[in-house]
């Protein structure tokens, strides 16, 4: 069982097309340059991430970044230079085919930068929250208020 029939939970719910959009491009099968080229994400403070893709033998004009509504595509290609002539391998194992690969960025995250360095594409990432977003205390009043005892004791007494 290797797929799911999400549309009738679509008709029950409000607000959640998003999540089921990403259980659905989760679940399919994405074909045989999924895991092309590798990646790491780790995670460099309380709010900061690092997405580490290893592209040997691509330059900065080869790679491009893209943020567009909250997805991140990373792509690469080869671009044959002028005057280059095309080399017979022997053996190539080192690939130089285009990529394209795209991660789901949560809310509030955003690029911070990207360096290429030895063979690796590093893109920051940080999460700013909003100060209306993140989490307040909010002071408990006991059922016992600021009672004025002194002024009906007064209005009484005139």
């Amino acid at each position: 069982m290797r797929t799911f029939d999400l549309a009738p939970l679509y008709r029950s719910t409000v607000g959640f097309d998003r999540l089921f959009s990403l259980l659905d491009q989760t679940s399919g099968h994405e074909g045989p340059a999924a895991g092309y080229p590798p990646y790491n994400i780790e995670k460099t403070g309380e709010n900061a991430y690092r997405i580490s893709v290893a592209v040997a033998g691509f330059t900065e004009n080869d790679l491009s970044i893209e943020v567009k509504e909250q997805a991140l595509t990373i792509r690469g290609g080869k671009s044959a230079a002028e005057g280059e002539t095309k080399s017979d391998y022997l053996h190539q194992g080192i690939a130089a085919r285009a990529f394209e690969r795209r991660f789901q960025l949560a809310d509030y995250v955003f690029v911070k930068g990207a360096a290429l360095e030895h063979g690796l594409l590093h893109v920051d990432l940080v999460r700013e929250i909003p100060e209306a977003m993140k989490p307040r205390q909010i002071a408990i009043q006991s059922g016992n208020g600021p009672r004025v005892i002194e002024a009906e004791a007064s209005r009484k007494a005139a």
